[in-house]
């Protein structure tokens, strides 16, 4: 068939940048500042838990009570870490796509600078505590490669940054674009490994570990979460099944933990089903008009309060924590600790938030 189109219909020949209709702005998807909330608050529960399963050494000999309060906690968190990395897969994939490379440098600024200034207050903090077990020279050179005590949690952030990073390469390659900068960032995280061990083989000097890199999971759940966080509303017909799955797997969790390895990895199947539940069950739930402001607020102050939880539970649970409780004391202790970790952690985030810190602290 002729292609007489520009003949007949002359009127719809592009118009000059100045009468161009502006691009819509992009969706705020408030199903995602939720699972944000409750990656935070999960994460929360799962390190108060572990409080309770670390007095009593893993043993249930030692405190059942403790034990198995602890490990239910442990039990209900596993899918909190993979969600974390399906919203970066959505938000570098769909959500907010890179423009340039400026951009994405701020977006890897913005989580490695609150990464750095929380080790620095967690060993300073462990410091004057008395409870560093190396000298703090040597941690804090340790925690340029990788996460060190006491800032363990902040493991997640030498994964996520260089995935957010590879994500970003391959969308601004897909978009014309040459960002060299990021692919000799990318280029230098994963030859790291290898000048360290050559560096230790040569000179006979011992290297901390590098743990900046992912693995095939942690890609996979970036990647797949994009693709599930896309899908638009009313895809999944039927939830009553997801209701059914997501026990069975935190039983599944439950069972691993306590009989065959603490902790469950997060490639475990179990680990992967429990993931999708929760994700389906709240991508693209309807937020009522009166709870959103609240939402966002608590959703921007989610990473911050991730940061900084871990002093409180230091600081309060550890110490009131013991293997010497029946099961419902245990439960009801447990949970009243972490009601008040996660009210101080977002109430201390939500504060240096109002003092404009949210860039230096998360």
């Amino acid at each position: 068939m002729p292609n007489d189109t520009a003949v007949r219909l002359p009127q719809q020949q592009s118009s000059p940048p100045s009468e161009q209709i502006p691009a819509a702005p992009r969706e705020h998807r408030l199903d995602i500042d939720l699972m944000r909330l409750i990656c935070s608050a999960t994460i929360m529960l799962g390190h108060v838990g572990a409080q309770f399963i670390r007095s009593t050494g893993n043993d249930p000999a030692n405190g059942s009570g403790s034990y198995w309060a602890g490990h239910v906690a442990e039990a209900i968190n596993p899918f909190a870490v993979p969600l974390y990395f399906a919203i970066a897969g959505w938000a570098v994939l769909v959500g907010a796509p890179p423009r340039d490379s400026a951009r994405m440098w701020q977006r890897i600024v913005r989580n490695t600078v609150p990464l750095f200034v929380w080790t620095a207050v967690y060993l300073v903090w462990a410091w004057l505590r008395d409870r560093n077990d190396r000298p703090m020279t040597e941690l804090a050179t340790h925690s340029l490669f990788g996460s060190v005590q006491p800032a363990y949690h902040l493991w997640f952030m030498y994964t996520y940054i260089p995935i957010i990073a590879l994500l970003a390469f391959a969308m601004l390659i897909k978009a014309g674009k040459r960002p060299w900068g990021l692919g000799a960032a990318l280029l230098g995280i994963a030859v790291l490994p290898s000048v360290l061990t050559t560096f230790t083989e040569v000179t006979g000097r011992e290297t901390p570990p590098v743990a900046w890199g992912f693995g095939t999971y942690s890609l996979v759940y970036a990647v797949g979460g994009a693709l599930l966080f896309a899908l638009p509303a009313g895809a999944v017909r039927w939830r009553w099944p997801l209701y059914v799955l997501l026990p069975v797997t935190m039983a599944g969790a439950l069972w691993y933990n306590t009989q065959i390895h603490y902790v469950m990895p997060n490639a475990h199947l179990f680990v992967a089903a429990m993931s999708i539940c929760v994700l389906l069950l709240v991508s693209r739930v309807r937020i009522p008009e009166k709870w959103r402001p609240l939402l966002r607020k608590l959703a921007g102050a989610a990473l911050g309060a991730y940061m900084v939880h871990v002093l409180f539970v230091e600081e309060i649970v550890t110490p009131l924590v013991s293997p010497d409780l029946s099961g419902p004391v245990a439960g009801l202790l447990l949970v009243g600790l972490l009601v008040a970790v996660m009210a101080l952690s977002f109430a201390t985030s939500l504060l240096w938030g109002k003092l404009n810190l949210r860039r230096l602290l998360g």
